[in-house]
């Protein structure tokens, strides 16, 4: 018989995976601080913009995940598969991802714009609103994985619009500083 991605020993490599993806993106990020190349900043930018794609994936697929969760049976086989999805999902991507997105987005708001702005305050505002979103969704594969989601499947498509929205007036005020 095949392994099945539930078991234990795929999730034990994808966290394996995962530590060893996140270590090297620090020992890089590490490496850059300590040596200082003229191309810093688009070093931290680059990788700033690489997290933030990751963070947003995540908070992209996993709303998805919640409707069809929603339409399985608690406990079932479709069921269980979800919540692992949903567990790995958060603490594999969704969670790194976004303290990176985070660490590196206020080095950059310090270092490159010493937190002067309206555009940058407005992005700070909507970056906090994200991290909301991200905070409702952790919340949920909690409930979800307790078998306790009192969340129709619309109100999950309707949440699936959220960071779309934040993401497009996070990226205005990044790219286009409006004021």
């Amino acid at each position: 018989m095949s392994e099945r991605q539930t078991d234990s020993a795929p999730g034990r490599r994808a966290r394996l995976r995962a530590f060893v993806a996140i270590s090297l993106f620090v020992a890089l990020l590490a490496g850059l601080l300590l040596f200082k190349p003229d191309d810093l900043y688009l070093w931290i930018k680059a990788l700033h913009i690489i997290a933030v794609m990751s963070w947003m994936a995540a908070l992209l697929y996993m709303p998805r995940l919640f409707i069809y969760h929603t339409d399985a049976a608690p406990g079932s086989e479709q069921s269980e598969t979800f919540k692992m999805m949903e567990q790995r999902l958060l603490k594999v991507i969704m969670n790194p991802a976004m303290m990176i997105s985070w660490g590196l987005g206020l080095y950059l708001a310090w270092t490159v714009y010493g937190f002067q702005g309206g555009w940058l305050h407005a992005k700070l505002l909507f970056v906090v609103l994200l991290t909301g979103v991200h905070m409702r969704f952790s919340r949920a594969v909690r409930a979800f994985g307790r078998d306790e989601n009192t969340r129709s499947a619309r109100y999950w498509r309707l949440m699936n619009e959220a960071p779309t929205l934040l993401m497009i007036l996070i990226v205005i005020m990044a790219v286009v500083k409006p004021f």
